[in-house]
């Protein structure tokens, strides 16, 4: 008989961040509440966040981080948007941009191998958190969200080494957010959920926002990325479609429906 299906690292740190629609989460939960370390795993993983917004208070990260204001042109040619310091969102959220989730396991020796296998199974992706006045809200795929709007950006790079993070709109913008300039990509950190040190308002565009993570294992320049974006941006299949990009590429979205103003 096969053994029971174990949730994977990358579930188990979302089912602790609550980074899953509600019906989803509860599942989630259940199922791994019903393994025999569910519970434990858990418990471990939720003291061990405890443990390092206390060694990083919420208001010494934001002091550290809230003066960087994010810079929204690529290279000079993409039109100037809504973005604003990180220290605009609340404390909690400023903090996660430093706070690393560790899994609950036994420590092991380091190396390219134990990375690989650590990583294995998960892929890039974007999270997005919507700012409230007293907590951050995180967002589900094809949530919708309003004109005026602050939502905070993270990703997790699953190991990938270079990546760059760009939006399109239901207007055909398109948007760089990561790298603030320059014409390459950047570093990523490879394992674990990090936050971009600026947060960023919605404007008025129409129909919905949609926020790639490409990444890639070597640097690359931003021109073929751009190019492809730009490509989809005008095309009528943009809220959908992924970009127009060689395979040595991958790619991750977020959409956010835009209600009207």
């Amino acid at each position: 008989m096969r053994p029971p299906t174990r949730t994977p690292d990358w579930l188990l740190e979302r089912i602790a961040l609550g980074e899953l629609p509600p019906e989803e989460l509860a599942a989630a939960r259940a199922r791994l509440l019903q393994e025999p370390d569910g519970a434990a795993r858990l418990s471990a993983l939720e003291a061990d966040t405890a443990a390092c917004l206390a060694r990083h208070p919420p208001a010494e990260v934001a002091h550290r981080v809230g003066s960087r204001a994010r810079v929204s042109r690529a290279r000079g040619m993409l039109p100037a948007r809504g973005f604003l310091p990180v220290l605009t969102l609340v404390p909690a959220l400023a903090a996660a941009a430093l706070v690393v989730l560790v899994r609950p396991q036994v420590p092991a020796p380091v190396g390219p191998e134990t990375e690989l296998t650590r990583i294995k199974g998960l892929e890039p992706r974007l999270t997005l958190y919507r700012q409230h006045q007293d907590a951050a809200e995180p967002l589900a795929e094809g949530t919708r969200a309003a004109p005026g709007d602050v939502v905070q950006l993270a990703y997790v790079a699953a190991g990938r080494a270079q990546g760059v993070i760009l939006s399109v709109d239901g207007r055909g913008t398109l948007t760089l957010h990561a790298p603030e300039s320059g014409a390459t990509s950047v570093p990523l950190a490879p394992s674990g959920t990090h936050a971009l040190p600026g947060a960023y308002a919605l404007d008025d565009a129409p129909g919905f926002e949609r926020f790639f993570l490409v990444t890639a294992e070597t640097p690359f320049a931003l021109d073929e990325v751009l190019a492809a974006a730009r490509s989809l941006a005008g095309h009528p299949e943009a809220r959908n479609s992924p970009l127009p990009l060689p395979s040595r590429y991958t790619q991750t979205s977020f959409l956010l429906e835009k209600t009207s103003p």
